[in-house]
């Protein structure tokens, strides 16, 4: 088929398919952007916390009504812990201060020497009495797990500074931002915070992953250490991991014995691991949901333009298709034409399409930080908006070549 003649049509009556394109090229250009996001923050939504098997794991924070003295609090502590180790079906339960996607938590300031400079990484501090390596399941990349002796008790209220374990693990992140290019911190001194008075503990091991009670999406969101310290406040919480298919039954026995054991003088609340990250990235789902409903609507009314435009052109040449077919044109090239004539229509809304998809793009990287397009999303929109423009045409296209000759003549 010649294409003079359909470009040469297109050019008397231009205003239809430069809107075509038009519609085209800025669904394009969202489309791609919207799925990239999507794609970037669903795979946020999914990334490891640290945590070996996130369904069997649960927090709970016990409120003591009556507070007591620090060798009572510890006295308590113990016999919580001690209560819910003896429940069937608990694999490992240990003291803690906070959980990873709990949004709510400590961190410090930590550095590599007393003389750091300004760039020194908060860092989620976890701190527990027991293993939170088997409790929560933690990769141990390197080095060792924190011991019992390495344990230090300390009163929330009146224990000195100079009071602080000497022996920390960190994240393989954390290592890596405060010894970049070292390949094992393991035996590297840790200052929590700068000067002189800053305290220091060794690092004895350090773990793959573990996320921060925030869960940044940055590079921070791995900055983590675990510091073994025992420190008494009016609220204690407990990490429980539970075995596999018990976890409801313990969760419920957990909650009885903990009441039994504080006498009715305590608030028990508990939350899974799971609700915790669905709750953190409650946002960034919604956002994806958003951004596929708005691409869904944007190719169904690109779709309908396509066809509106089709349909208005075949009743606007319905004489043109009649002596074409009085002249001998047979219903496939009268189809053949008007899947030509869109498919270049849509090819210049794809070309224009594709430039602004990298110029939004680039617009997002410098005042979002987002990540840069990958090549796959043009291919694969620029594929779909092709394959949309073809299959929207066919309808209108083939009502087109349907038309007899006598029945076109005669009502133009």
């Amino acid at each position: 088929m010649e294409i003079r003649p359909i470009l040469s049509a297109l050019l008397r009556s231009k205003t239809g398919a430069i809107l075509v394109a038009l519609q085209v090229a800025i669904s394009l250009a969202i489309l791609t952007n919207a799925l990239h996001i999507v794609s970037v923050r669903q795979a946020v939504a999914a990334r490891a916390s640290g945590i070996a098997d996130e369904s069997s794991v649960f927090h709970m924070r016990v409120r003591h009504l009556v507070e007591g003295s620090h060798q009572e609090q510890l006295a308590r502590q113990q016999l919580e812990t001690q209560a819910l180790r003896a429940i069937g079906g608990v694999l490992s339960a240990a003291f803690v201060n906070q959980a990873p996607m709990s949004q709510s938590g400590w961190s410090s300031s930590v550095a590599p020497s007393r003389s750091a400079g300004d760039d020194i990484p908060p860092a989620a501090m976890y701190y527990s009495s027991d293993s939170l390596v088997k409790t929560w399941g933690l990769e141990l990349a390197q080095g060792r797990d924190l011991k019992p002796e390495d344990v230090v008790d300390i009163d929330g209220k009146t224990a000195p500074d100079d009071l602080f374990p000497k022996a920390v693990l960190v994240t393989r992140a954390l290592a890596d931002k405060l010894w970049p290019g070292s390949g094992n911190a393991v035996g590297k001194t840790l200052y929590f915070g700068i000067g002189e008075e800053a305290n220091s503990a060794t690092v004895v091991g350090v773990i793959a992953t573990l996320q921060t009670q925030s869960a940044e999406v940055a590079a921070r969101g791995g900055y983590a250490l675990i510091v073994p310290m025992r420190k008494t406040f009016s609220s204690t919480m407990y990490a429980v991991r539970a075995h596999a298919g018990q976890f409801e039954r313990v969760m419920k026995e957990a909650e009885a014995a903990m009441r039994a054991t504080n006498q009715g003088r305590a608030i028990i609340t508990m939350k899974s691991v799971a609700e915790d990250r669905k709750e953190r990235y409650r946002a960034d789902m919604a956002l994806s949901w958003m951004l596929i409903a708005v691409s869904v609507l944007l190719l169904l009314i690109t779709a309908s333009g396509i066809v509106g435009m089709a349909s208005l052109w075949v009743t606007q040449r319905r004489k043109q298709i009649g002596v074409r077919r009085a002249l001998g044109a047979r219903r496939v090239d009268i189809l053949r034409y008007f899947i030509t004539e869109n498919f270049m229509i849509t090819s210049v809304g794809v070309l224009c399409g594709v430039l602004g998809s990298i110029a939004l793009n680039q617009l997002l990287v410098s005042k979002l930080e987002m990540e840069r397009l990958p090549l796959a999303y043009l291919v694969v929109g620029a594929g779909v908006f092709w394959v949309l423009g073809v299959a929207a045409v066919y309808g209108p296209a083939w009502r087109a070549a349907s038309i007899s000759p006598a029945t076109a003549t005669r009502s133009a």
